[in-house]
């Protein structure tokens, strides 16, 4: 995996397997140590490589738990299961299963936490993992066009907005279900979840009809 970093530097060629050792290894620490008892010099024994191979790679720990975090979630996948309520239902469980893995939360509410009082931190989060996981809503939304499901949407901006949305009504619901409630999402709720976010409050309830109107209405 490729350090987000550092920009790209001379000598000898990066090691996959050292980078792929030393996020096993800084997600490992934050279980066994927590954040404020992480050091880079830990990590680096625990991963069998030298301190100088890490601090080649990033340049403090801010930066190599945040990238530690980024590759759990660069595991999300959207499944094609043929209609789009069946896709937000599995990309939602994918999500729920990451966040109940133990390196996952306590990497992510550590960085969470941190990035309260460190604005470069919260910026590298929103750039290195929400951002690149909004591919997830773009990919959903370009395959339910292409099945009709959804209409095009001709403005590129609003279409971006809508996405990111969609991208802190998703996220925020799982994390808090899992994290703050420490409640499972399991497939019930998610798919009453997955009802409330394409058809509202009106066709939450299982019995409920779906109205009309929200056929090709949901901004997903």
């Amino acid at each position: 995996m490729q350090c987000r970093s550092q920009a790209a530097r001379t000598g000898r060629p990066r090691s996959a397997a050292a980078d792929a050792a030393i996020l096993e290894a800084t997600r490992t620490a934050l279980v066994e140590l927590g954040w404020s008892k992480l050091t880079l010099g830990y990590v680096a024994t625990l991963a069998g490589v030298a301190k100088t191979t890490l601090y080649r790679r990033w340049a403090g720990k801010n930066e190599l738990v945040v990238d530690a975090v980024a590759e759990l979630f660069d595991e999300l996948e959207l499944p094609d299961r043929g209609s789009l309520a069946a896709d937000i239902e599995g990309v939602v469980l994918q999500f729920a299963a990451i966040l109940d893995r133990p390196e996952a939360k306590t990497a992510l509410m550590a960085v969470v936490a941190e990035s309260t009082r460190d604005e470069p931190l919260r910026e590298r989060i929103r750039t290195s993992i929400v951002d690149r996981q909004k591919r997830l809503v773009m990919e959903g939304r370009a395959r339910a066009q292409e099945r009709g499901e959804l209409p095009p949407e001709p403005d590129p901006a609003a279409a971006d907005r809508t996405a990111a949305l969609i991208f802190d009504v998703v996220a925020g619901a799982v994390v808090h279900r899992t994290l703050v409630s420490a409640e499972p999402a399991d497939e019930e709720w998610v798919r009453s979840f997955t009802r409330v976010l394409l058809f509202g409050l009106t066709g939450a309830a299982a019995d409920a009809p779906v109205p009309p109107s929200a056929e090709g209405s949901a901004g997903v």
